[in-house]
């Protein structure tokens, strides 16, 4: 009995040093926290003009999908972000969460609450990918 205890604590302390090695030895909580200090600061208190939509607007890329941008030799040009941005705006107007916004050659799941851009792929990685936890797609 005393084995098979000591067996599965020195499977867990292998597990969690893993973990470790794949976060760069950050723990969960720290990741967690990097992704909230990264996060717009919602403003309270602050109402849109009237007339006007409380939509956001700026586009904002994880650093995950700055870098898959960078790999993939996504170029991220001003008409390509004013897309990106309309592409969150008409989510927004119909109450979506995470989209895939997408042409041709190039994928984008994006955050529509927060206007961030999580991943990015090009043409080849479409190709064979399945697109799951979205709840909505727009074409640019």
């Amino acid at each position: 009995m005393i084995n098979r205890v000591q067996g599965a604590a020195a499977a867990v302390q292998k597990q969690q040093h893993s973990a470790r090695d794949i976060s760069g030895g950050a723990s969960f909580g720290e990741l967690m926290q990097q992704v909230r200090d990264n996060a717009p600061a919602p403003q309270a208190g602050t109402e849109p003009p009237d007339g006007e939509s409380s939509v956001q607007s700026v586009i904002n890329f994880s650093k995950h999908a700055m870098s898959r941008a960078q790999e993939r030799g996504i170029e991220l040009t001003p008409d390509l972000m004013e897309k990106l941005s309309g592409s969150v705006e008409k989510a927004q107007e119909k109450g979506a969460k995470n989209i895939l916004a997408f042409n041709a050659t190039q994928a984008f799941i994006i955050n529509v609450p927060y206007g961030r851009v999580i991943t990015t792929m090009n043409q080849d990685e479409m190709k064979e990918n399945i697109f799951t936890n979205i709840d909505g797609a727009v074409l640019i």
